[in-house]
């Protein structure tokens, strides 16, 4: 059995623009900009798994070796993934129950990007994605656990010494769904923690930076789409038996404690659109949880649900979408068209890393069928089942991204999965 790799070509995306009332022009027609200098941004996701905090299913499912087996062979099946390409996750020994559980890449993963950062590649500064604190964020003491305890071994211990120089790095942060699991006052506790812990940066749940080293021409606009979700309608997934959508009434109810309560995180998506508009920056990286497409086949209600709160803004004025939630490695492209009603002379590109400890597998029925039925969208690389991380190089026009993986032993060898190159865009409008 081997790991589901897909990787599909992708083209530059031309289309001729006409004047409308959403003008939208090619690069060519916009002022030269004084060129960016190089910055080198460290992308992770969905990093707060350990298994000294276990899910309360951990007590429930208590599996030995042939049981997890069986239990990982189920979930594929019920999931509509081709049974050929089955690989279950690796397993651990759970320090608390005793039983089999998925093992953690939490420690190899940071090791390796302390490698990377301070030896192989500058790092002048890190995103992070949400999803920071397993099983259910910050409890407040509810499940029996230590908070103080938990946040050195989630953030201190194994992040808050990622890069050593330049002294100016920082991780910039957003919360994911699980973040918020316990109650609304636990997620502000992390957000207050990381607010102010000197390695990590936050401010509120949502807010836009412009880190420095950049010569101010990069700003990160840091959105919390947990909140965005929990304030519109979503649907449960189903696939068919080919992996195809299926349209449903049922709607899935939040099972976090996140729903908008100000006016300012009601108007979140506003806020993004006005704020892109009005940014000086030359890069406008948004970064969130959630994807606006996913590869696993069991979040792309979230996902269209969240195109239509931010994708038109992000077509007409940011460069690219970072993101976690799916613990894979991804790349997607989305030449605009369904949500400006033509096409922007250069996609919008969205890196999904989101495998800093947790694995899952993509399902390529899913991605077939995805691609069939949403033109404007292209997977340009998906890849699940491993651990690792994501590294954004700016250089004026210019980024790359280079997908890296580590290995399921647990050593901190690095292996570049992908490389894709694209150009700013965000002057197109």
């Amino acid at each position: 059995m081997t790991r589901t790799t897909i990787c599909l070509p992708i083209l530059s995306l031309a289309a001729i623009m006409t004047l409308s009332a959403c003008s939208i022009r090619s690069t060519s027609n916009t002022a030269p900009v004084a060129s960016t200098p190089q910055v080198g941004i460290l992308v992770f996701g969905d990093s707060g798994y350990l298994l000294a905090y276990p899910d309360q299913d951990d007590y429930v499912d208590l599996f030995d070796e042939d049981e997890y087996l069986q239990k990982e062979w189920d979930d594929w099946q019920e999931d509509k993934r081709p049974p050929e390409e089955f690989t279950a996750r690796p397993m651990a020994v759970s320090p608390v129950t005793g039983k089999i559980v998925p093992a953690s890449g939490l420690g190899p993963v940071s090791t390796a990007m302390k490698n990377f950062c301070n030896g192989q590649q500058v790092c002048d500064f890190g995103v992070m994605l949400g999803d920071n604190i397993y099983p259910s964020g910050l409890t407040l003491g509810a499940d029996g656990f230590d908070d103080n305890l938990r946040l050195q071994h989630m953030f201190a211990d194994p992040l808050g010494d990622l890069v050593i120089s330049p002294e100016s790095y920082r991780t910039y942060s957003t919360l994911g769904n699980h973040d918020w699991e316990t109650s609304r006052a636990g997620g502000f506790a992390q957000i207050d923690y990381l607010e102010n812990a000197e390695e990590f940066y936050m401010d509120g749940p949502f807010y836009s930076v412009k880190p420095p080293g950049a010569n101010g021409d990069i700003e990160l606009f840091v959105i919390d789409t947990s909140m965005m979700l929990a304030s519109t309608t979503v649907y449960e997934d189903y696939l068919d038996d080919n992996g195809a959508e299926v349209v449903t009434d049922v709607i899935a109810e939040p099972d976090y404690f996140v729903q908008p309560l100000s006016e300012a995180e009601k108007q979140m998506p506003v806020w993004l659109e006005q704020a892109l508009k009005m940014s000086t920056a030359k890069w406008k990286i948004v970064v969130a949880h959630h994807p606006i497409w996913s590869s696993s086949g069991s979040k792309f209600e979230q996902a269209r649900a969240l195109r239509q709160l931010i994708l038109p803004a992000m077509c007409r004025y940011a460069d690219v979408y970072l993101v976690g939630h799916d613990h894979t490695l991804e790349i997607h492209t989305d030449d605009c068209s369904a949500a400006l009603g033509e096409a922007t002379s250069l996609p919008l590109v969205q890196v999904v890393s989101g495998a800093a400890a947790k694995q899952r597998p993509v399902n390529t029925r899913f991605i077939t069928q995805q691609d069939l039925k949403y033109p404007e969208h292209k997977t340009v690389f998906a890849k699940g089942l491993l651990w690792g991380f994501a590294y954004l190089k700016i250089d004026g026009d210019e980024a790359h991204v280079r997908l890296m993986s580590v290995p399921n032993d647990g050593s901190p060898h690095i292996q570049v999965e992908y490389e894709y190159s694209f150009r700013h865009r965000s002057t197109l409008n």
